[in-house]
């Protein structure tokens, strides 16, 4: 007799398919320590899967995960997760048969910037919030990419300045709280990138304290001199999740979940070692811990988002529709290793416990991952954003 579809929630979990891996703690023996602003698939595919794994030993549980929405579209998410105890699946999909599906429980909560500035503002001004990390998106962080300057014009920028107590822009609530954090002598917290873009911790820094600087100086320099901004480099493919995932992960393991994510087996980490307010022990589930973060991110960012872009445009004009479609073209794969070879390896300095001709092999066997079903279309977004970051510097050596 096959199993019925249960609905995600904490009820239900010791009813799940024994090949589920639900979460060996409970959520009420959880405290939250991280605030997370944008709670995406990558996110929850990623930073989310390591703080569940740590957790899963019975280490970390004073880590958990409030989410944070600064955009309207987020409340769709929030209110998917809320209705199923803030659970989700994470559901891996590979051509080989080793791929996990897990019940994700590292996210305790999430906040809504529209609902109440006040009570982001609030918790991230809370002793107990000592981490802050950010997926905003390459564009999101409003560097321009023609001089490096921040673009302190934007409307929503002069929104902020204006307006310091109702923010709208995750530089106006990072400031109100590290305001009160400083009036209230609260320590502050440590303020980490997970973005797909070079030196993002750097990025991060440059961008806050070009803000804070226009708000008030005295908070400015008190921001330099307290916050800490570690570089990051972060990998796992992602695709959106779409109908047909949640239709198979209910035929296939008998879940329904109103949205779960799906993405590749392969996820790594590589992250600086500068918190200034404590961190969960990552190193213990896999992160691996650096004093330079430099070499990784130059060759992930080269190799694997280059040749995704190089990829995926073309792929796109081919009239293909998901990457594995342009890898099954003998064509493109000659293309892509051609590029990564030719174009990208002679400018890569060495990589520590890294072989580069095995991590491109790699690189080859992920894009070619059939079963994950990655869109061309997702990887073609915000173009405008990603080629100055992940192409531009390559062609400019070449020249």
């Amino acid at each position: 007799m096959e199993s019925p579809v249960m609905k995600l929630k904490k009820q239900n979990l010791s009813r799940l398919g024994a090949d589920i891996d639900v979460p060996a703690y409970s959520a009420t023996d959880t405290r939250q320590g991280i605030a997370h602003i944008g709670v995406g698939g990558f996110h929850r595919a990623h930073q989310a899967f390591y703080t569940d794994a740590l957790m899963n030993t019975g280490e970390g549980l004073d880590w958990s995960i409030c989410g944070v929405g600064l955009r309207p579209d987020d409340r769709a998410v929030r209110d998917a997760l809320a209705q199923q105890d803030y659970l989700y699946t994470l559901y891996e999909l590979g051509d080989t048969p080793d791929t996990k599906t897990r019940v994700i429980a590292s996210i305790s909560g999430m906040l809504l910037a529209e609902d109440s500035p006040q009570a982001l503002i609030d918790k991230l001004a809370s002793p107990d919030i000592r981490i802050v990390s950010l997926t905003i998106t390459e564009g999101g962080y409003c560097i321009d990419d023609s001089n490096g300057q921040f673009m302190t014009h934007l409307p929503q920028i002069q929104h902020d300045l204006a307006n310091p107590a109702t923010p709208k822009t995750v530089f106006g609530f990072l400031c109100a709280a590290l305001a009160r954090r400083r009036a209230e002598g609260t320590p502050a917290f440590t303020l980490m990138s997970c973005d797909n873009l070079p030196h993002n911790g750097a990025v991060t820094r440059k961008a806050l304290l070009a803000f804070a600087a226009q708000r008030d100086a005295d908070l400015h320099d008190w921001i330099a001199d307290n916050v800490s901004f570690p570089n990051a480099m972060v990998d796992r493919i992602t695709p959106m999740t779409s109908a047909a995932h949640r239709l198979k992960l209910a035929d296939e393991k008998h879940i329904d979940d109103a949205w779960p994510v799906v993405c590749e087996p392969f996820v790594q980490w590589v992250l600086e070692d500068k918190f200034v307010n404590g961190r969960p022990a990552w190193e213990k589930v896999g992160v691996q811990f650096t004093d330079d973060v430099t070499p990784y991110e130059e060759m992930k960012i080269k190799l694997l988002n280059g040749s995704h872009l190089a990829l995926t445009y073309l792929g796109f004009l081919k009239g293909y529709r998901f990457v594995h479609e342009t890898m099954n073209d003998p064509l493109f794969v000659r293309y892509i290793r051609a590029y990564m070879d030719l174009d990208v390896t002679p400018q890569l300095a060495s990589v520590p416990g890294i072989d580069l001709e095995g991590y491109k092999d790699t690189l080859i066997e992920r894009f070619s991952n059939q079963a994950i079903a990655d869109q061309l279309e997702r990887v073609c977004s915000d173009g405008s954003s990603k080629f100055p970051k992940f192409t531009i510097p390559t062609i400019n050596r070449l020249i």
